[in-house]
């Protein structure tokens, strides 16, 4: 399969590289976390006196390691007194108790430790309770529109409603038959329910953990809440409630298949927690369970736009501003900025309404709206008006 270099999460590697803390990426399943640790690999392998300890638990020469002692013997006998030594573990959760020797040789301060593993075992929650204060998460998502436009050589870009219907899993790119590539994300679609949510939670109800999956998928970008959700399907004789259907949707989200979003009151300067808005790690999920029935490309431009914030390392949240609702308020350590995603704004009426939610913010930090313009960037009175292929490209 062909690969690409994924270079802004090298850089991020390379920028927490020689720390005390353990590593660890984390994502949603396929996202390409194996291969973006084999390609750190590489370019680690380059510098002076590196040790290089690899240990991939998906290849059987190492299955004599999946016992936690065996693995403590064999790291330790692989460490040089003289060099820098790296331990790299794939699939990290296949060596029963790994926690334990993962944390003894963290305490030995002679490594500078990197895992990845399953999302079953590797979600945040499990992470502050095996490495508690030792680790840091380093989350890969999908292909980015930027990545999609890398890999099928098209860096100018023009592929944008390609990358909405495709999505970003690289490994479906593979395939030249439509229905094969469909069943391919399917298929990954079904392993996070299996072995990611029912493998690890034992939900009682397989039926409606998917329903309520395809509902979301479904609203993306719309406000929330398991009582919405249940009285929905209740309504369409799936029996469920608030209680499970609340569960459910974080059972989702623990599985990296969704993420959250919180609305936050700018002017109480507090956190709504009735509601939220839950956006789909890849929307070719989206496409591939539900077609292209209720497309709205407003809707998924703001999908894209939420992970691509992610991607950079913003927290972001959905804002409200008396009766007003701000797409997203994107926060990264001293900056903010304000932005709002429309599909279309060439009607006047629609752009008005959207500049008059920006222009409502007084404080002086950037404001942004984002849109299909196909024309070069501008701004009204302040507010950057930018087209939003260009702001994914760059």
């Amino acid at each position: 399969m062909k690969l690409i270099e994924r270079d802004s999460y090298i850089d991020r590697l390379y920028g927490i590289k020689d720390t005390s803390e353990i590593k660890i990426i984390t994502g949603i399943r396929r996202s390409g976390k194996s291969e973006l640790l084999k390609s750190f690999i590489g370019k680690v392998k380059t510098e002076d006196k590196a040790n290089i300890i690899f240990i991939d638990f998906s290849d059987l020469k190492y299955e004599p390691l999946n016992n936690y002692k065996n693995l403590n013997d064999y790291i330790l006998e692989k460490y040089k007194k003289e060099f820098k030594n790296y331990l790299f573990i794939d699939e990290v959760q296949m060596c029963k108790n790994f926690e334990k020797t993962v944390n003894s040789i963290y305490n030995s301060k002679k490594f500078d430790i990197y895992l990845t593993g399953s999302n079953a075992f590797l979600q945040s929650s499990d992470l502050a309770t095996l490495f508690t204060g030792r680790f840091l998460d380093v989350p890969v998502f999908p292909f980015s529109y930027k990545e999609y436009c890398k890999y099928h050589k098209k860096e100018n870009g023009g592929c944008l409603e390609d990358y909405l219907i495709n999505g970003g899993l690289a490994g479906s790119y593979q395939f030249k038959n439509e229905q094969d590539r469909l069943n391919y994300i399917k298929n990954v679609y079904e392993t996070i329910l299996q072995r990611d949510i029912s493998d690890k939670y034992f939900p009682n109800d397989a039926f409606t953990l998917d329903n309520i999956n395809k509902f979301l998928m479904d609203n993306i970008g719309n406000f929330t809440s398991p009582n919405k959700v249940s009285e929905i399907l209740t309504s369409n004789n799936i029996q469920t409630n608030h209680v499970s259907t609340g569960r459910y949707i974080q059972y989702l989200c623990n599985s990296f298949l969704f993420y959250k979003a919180s609305r936050y009151d700018m002017k109480g300067r507090k956190y709504l927690q009735t509601i939220y808005k839950y956006y789909l790690a890849d929307l070719g999920f989206r496409y591939a369970l539900l077609g292209m029935r209720n497309i709205d490309f407003g809707r998924a431009y703001e999908n894209i736009v939420f992970l691509e914030l992610l991607r950079r390392g913003y927290d972001v949240y959905v804002g409200k501003l008396y009766s007003k609702e701000i797409d997203f308020v994107a926060t990264k350590n001293n900056e903010k900025i304000y932005i709002q995603v429309c599909a279309d704004i060439s009607n006047k009426a629609t752009l008005s309404r959207e500049l008059t939610v920006l222009q409502s913010i007084k404080d002086s930090y950037p404001k942004m709206l984002l849109s299909i313009t196909n024309q070069p960037q501008y701004d009204v009175e302040g507010i950057i008006i930018k087209n939003i292929e260009e702001w994914l490209l760059n």
